[in-house]
């Protein structure tokens, strides 16, 4: 059992039965629930976890209390991975009281045909809840954090410990039982960019919020507790809240149907490592995982695509990733574009055409135009686009 401070305890659980969160994400090594149990004068679970595990989760909350008895549990988010136990534990703790926002109770009125109403406490920004009613040293306090992801999230700050319980935010992939060689980062990455992306704005306000406050540890829903570098985490959120450019770099995505478009973009990524470009990420959209390659493209500052047209426009598989990046709010970037067609190469007006409404987008003066194949004017469009990207 992970004991995270003096009166915090880790209960939650790993998944290795999923392939796919959230029935789109790939996660190879697993998913972590987290569940956190806080034992003071009174005792408050924090969450519960996927139905799958309720025989676990219950099991290592009873271990956690020592013969104790619950007096809260905390619903700080309402999905379904980790909502799905709550019914089972207010009947195994039929004293407990449950604590969470109004939205969140009329999610479990429909999710359970209950809402506790007699059992229920109804927290939302600037609300707290004393852990030591004796003496008031151990509080929580609650802060709205609608849309992040989902309206009716509420994260929770315990002063006496000056831990931020983040619901889903700062997440990642990943069970807690596999060290991941990579850190948070990469797969904290692909989380934010594939679930939370789309509401940097609701992120900025939460995080404007915990800039007041004393950090010393982020315990959030999925992925390990962060107990070091707080502010490095902070300020990557905050980076990747604001649709900041996190690294310098260029990210190049391609589809190609026969191979040309494919030797296009590895020429240019040639070139840009040649020209001193301090990050070259080169992915086929058709072949690697979605979301890495959404990932990256919000990674870099610049990004090249490289499509043959198809039916007068862009290839499916390119237009379907577009498509996610202007879902997520896609901005302050500068795009360029290769093409390709047999007779008509249109895909790069097309491309254009899917971010008019995007916001501080910068399009690259050189673009490259092809027929088929490589030859002699098409190496020369490449050079000129990759001097403009590298400069």
């Amino acid at each position: 059992m992970q004991i995270i401070t003096d009166s915090i305890k880790y209960v939650g659980v790993d998944d290795h039965e999923i392939d796919l969160f959230e029935g789109q994400f790939d996660v190879p090594n697993g998913m972590a629930y987290n569940s956190y149990l806080i034992a003071a004068e009174k005792t408050a679970v924090m969450d519960s976890v996927d139905a799958h595990f309720g025989d676990e989760w219950i099991s290592n909350i009873k271990a956690a209390l020592a013969g104790r008895l619950p007096d809260f549990l905390v619903v700080q988010h309402m999905e379904m991975d980790h909502s799905g136990n709550i019914k089972r534990f207010m009947d195994e703790f039929p004293e407990a009281k449950i604590v969470s926002s109004k939205m969140a109770f009329t999610m479990m009125k429909n999710m359970f045909g209950t809402d506790f109403a007699e059992r229920q406490i109804v927290v939302g920004e600037g609300a707290s809840l004393e852990l030591c009613p004796s003496d008031g040293t151990h509080t929580l306090k609650f802060i709205a954090a609608p849309n992040v992801h989902w309206p009716e999230v509420i994260m929770t700050y315990d002063t006496k410990e000056k831990v931020l319980f983040s619901a889903d935010a700062f997440g990642k992939f990943g069970a807690n039982d596999y060290a991941d060689p990579e850190g948070w980062t990469c797969e904290a990455r692909r989380y934010y960019f594939g679930i939370v992306g789309k509401f940097g704005v609701n992120v900025q306000s939460v995080l404007k919020k915990a800039s007041t406050l004393p950090i010393e540890h982020i315990c959030s829903l999925h992925g390990p507790v962060l107990n070091d570098k707080i502010q490095y985490y902070i300020d990557t959120y905050s980076t990747w809240s604001s649709y900041g450019v996190e690294s310098r770099g260029v990210a190049i995505g391609y589809t190609s149907v026969y191979g040309n478009t494919k030797k296009a973009a590895e020429k240019l990524a040639s070139l840009l490592k040649e020209k001193g470009c301090p990050k070259v990420s080169l992915f086929d959209i058709a072949r690697e995982d979605l979301h890495e390659c959404i990932e990256d493209a919000f990674r870099y500052g610049t990004l090249v695509l490289a499509s043959t047209t198809y039916n007068g426009g862009v290839f499916p598989v390119m237009k379907n990733f577009i498509e996610n990046l202007i879902e997520r709010n896609y901005q302050n970037r500068k795009i360029a574009f290769i093409e390709n067609g047999s007779w008509a190469p249109t895909a790069a007006k097309s491309m254009q055409a899917l971010f008019a409404e995007s916001r501080d987008i910068t399009f690259a003066q050189n673009k490259v135009t092809m027929k088929i194949a490589m030859n002699e004017d098409v190496e020369l469009q490449l050079e000129k686009l990759a001097s403009e990207l590298a400069g």
